[in-house]
């Protein structure tokens, strides 16, 4: 009896590379780190280069990341949009990312156009957006109503995740987490304690 297997490689690949990034992701959480400012990280060096890890490196990635959120943030739609310049930010954007996929150059595009004057903070916020189209940093953050039975399924989940760790059942706390995550959930664990998103 033939039982020879056939595998699709694409697919075994494609994978395996969720499954690690699972795995990093959690790592991260479970230390208190965003898993976005490992991407931040990864997106400040070129992909064609070798990247040296170390939890210093991510720590001040994170510090670097969680001031770009603050600053878009504090953006609005106040003003009308300048096509003008709106359209040069966004040349010399696609020129980055049309060199080799230059994200280190793309990245400090953004920030230039955020420190730029002459752009009003709606022509900022609308660059913004489409620019994290390509680097999926979260960078704005659409609200999201919470209704409030929901919230309270979330917090007491929660709660009983934090119990987990706790008493050091860490099969619980990971199926309590996969279970938000199912609900459209996910959550942090960060120093000052869990946080949640809606996604």
């Amino acid at each position: 009896m033939d039982d020879t297997k056939v595998v699709n490689v694409e697919e075994f690949q494609k994978e395996n590379v969720a499954k690690i990034v699972k795995e990093i992701a959690s790592i991260l959480e479970e230390k208190g780190y965003n898993p976005l400012s490992y991407r931040f990280m990864c997106l400040q060096s070129h992909y064609r280069s070798q990247l040296v890890f170390s939890y210093d490196s991510l720590e001040t990635a994170q510090s670097a990341y969680l001031k770009l959120k603050s600053k878009v943030k504090s953006l609005n739609k106040d003003g009308e949009l300048n096509m003008e310049l709106i359209n040069k930010y966004d040349s010399l954007f696609k020129n980055a990312i049309s060199d080799d996929l230059n994200t280190s150059n793309a990245l400090t595009i953004l920030f230039d156009l955020l420190k730029d004057d002459s752009l009003n903070s709606s022509s900022k916020l609308y660059l913004v957006e489409k620019f994290d189209s390509v680097f999926s940093l979260d960078l704005v953050e659409h609200e999201k109503e919470i209704d409030s039975e929901l919230l309270s399924k979330i917090n007491e989940l929660i709660d009983k995740r934090n119990a987990a760790k706790k008493d050091k059942d860490y099969g619980l706390a990971d199926s309590i987490r996969d279970e938000l995550k199912e609900m459209g959930v996910v959550i942090k664990d960060t120093r000052e304690g869990t946080t949640f998103e809606i996604i």
